[in-house]
Parts: structure tokens; C-alpha cells; sequence
């Protein structure tokens, strides 16, 4: 596979300058790509959690079922996304994961991740770094449920998604694909279906937000950024000093 266009070597560059051998080592984690269809079950809460997989192409999400029936969205993985990480140190899957869009998924047993720390401090100090992020991004969506308001959250949240696609595709201006269905966003940001479709209008009557079916235009990001009151540090904060402290 060409490195440069590896997904989770794009990912792992955002925090860290890799060697040519470091990034052999995270290409390996790519060797073993299937192909998977919109909606496929990754795994369900419960199933064991022995491996984790990489995000090649396409999205996904976690997600939880409540008792009444309802589903709460706990996480949305882009490409170059390592998914399971939360789970290294428990024999069960803690959350349900499924395919948003068509992607390709790479499988690989934990002990390849234990492996990998063995052969380089670099790659476990970003790897320790990615898991930070992650922790970071469900603290920031705890805060959008909770205390936010409908603009707010969906403001943050398409914010908070071009800044994630714009790490590993640089190609992107004030425009991305959003492939989540009007249900899937109101499960993320804890809305009506209704209510989304009503925040969106009211977004691009203010010229804020412009949105054609999964295609979503911000003309200007610093005016989004003010509406949601986006601080954007657990995101734009980088970690190259890992590379002074592993030498």
C-alpha cells in the first residue's frame, strides 16, 4: 500500500513526525483490508474484545440502545480511526459499532498492538496521545448534550467534524461531505429528527451553515466556531515533543 496515502499514517503524522520505519510498522496494521457495506455490524456490546480494527475508508459509529427503545450515538470514527481502544483492558465490547457509509476496515488482534509497542516508544506515546483525544472528544460532546442548545450543538458538532476531516485530507475548504441521516445526527446531539431538520434551516438562514442532502458548506468557519462556542485546543493542540521524550 502507498504510505502516503494511508489514512492512519496521515492520523498519526498529525502528532508526531514518523520515520520511514515507524511508518512500515503502522502500515502493517493496514495489511488485511475488507470491504464492508453501510449499516454491516461491526460488533455488538457484549462481544468479546480481543482486537481492534483500523478505519481505512468510509465512517462509523458507537452507539448504545437504551431500555425504552431509544439510541444514543456515543462516538463517529473517520477514516484513519482506530476503533476499540477504549476496550483494550476489558474482555467485553463496553458499545455497539456499525458502518455509517461503505468503507474498508482492517482487523487486528491485540496482541499486534502490544507487539507494536515493543518495537517503538514513538508510536505507543501517539497512540497513548489518540486515546487522550478520544476521551477529550466524549468529554466535548458530554458538555454539547448537556448544556448546550440546539444551534450550539449542531454548530459545534459540524465544526468539530471539518476540523477531524481536515487532519487526514487537506484538500477540503469550508466544505465535507456529512454522510448521517437527519436520525443519526438527532442521536448524536440528542434531538428530534424534526428539530434537527429545523436547526439546519435556521443555520443557513443566518448564512452560517448551507446544506445539499449529505453535502455541507461553512462560508465562514470563525463565525460556526463563535455559534458553538468552539474552543478548539483538544484538537489543534499537537504532541511533537513526544518525539524529544522518546529519542
Amino acid at each position: 500500500m502507498n504510505q502516503e496515502k494511508s489514512c492512519i499514517i496521515q492520523h498519526f503524522s498529525h502528532y508526531c513526525s514518523l520515520t520511514k520505519e515507524e511508518k512500515q510498522l503502522l502500515n502493517s496494521l493496514e495489511d488485511s483490508p475488507t470491504e464492508i457495506k453501510a449499516n454491516s455490524l461491526l460488533w455488538e456490546m457484549g462481544d468479546p474484545a480481543n482486537e481492534f480494527c483500523t478505519l481505512k475508508s468510509g465512517w462509523a459509529y458507537s452507539y448504545r440502545h437504551l431500555e425504552n427503545g431509544d439510541r444514543q450515538i456515543l462516538e463517529v470514527f473517520l477514516p484513519g480511526d482506530i476503533i476499540g481502544l477504549r476496550e483494550f483492558a476489558f474482555a467485553q465490547r463496553l458499545e455497539s459499532v456499525r458502518m455509517i457509509s461503505d468503507g474498508v476496515i482492517c482487523h487486528f488482534p491485540h496482541k499486534r498492538m502490544l507487539d507494536l509497542f515493543q518495537q517503538s516508544l514513538t508510536l505507543t506515546s501517539v497512540l497513548f496521545a489518540i486515546s487522550s483525544r478520544q476521551q477529550a472528544l466524549l468529554t466535548e460532546r458530554l458538555v454539547n448534550l448537556a448544556r448546550r442548545s440546539a444551534r450550539q450543538k449542531m454548530a459545534h458538532f459540524l465544526h468539530e467534524m471539518y476540523l477531524r476531516l481536515r487532519q487526514t485530507s487537506d484538500d477540503i475548504s469550508g466544505q465535507f461531505r456529512l454522510p448521517l441521516s437527519q436520525e443519526q445526527l438527532a442521536d448524536i446531539l440528542g434531538l428530534s429528527p424534526v428539530h434537527v431538520s429545523r436547526t439546519f434551516s435556521a443555520l443557513s438562514e443566518d448564512g452560517l451553515v448551507f446544506r445539499d442532502r449529505h453535502h455541507v458548506t461553512i462560508p465562514n468557519l470563525k463565525a460556526l466556531a463563535a455559534e458553538g462556542e468552539f474552543d478548539d485546543c483538544y484538537l489543534t493542540d499537537n504532541v511533537r515533543p513526544l518525539r524529544d521524550h522518546s529519542s
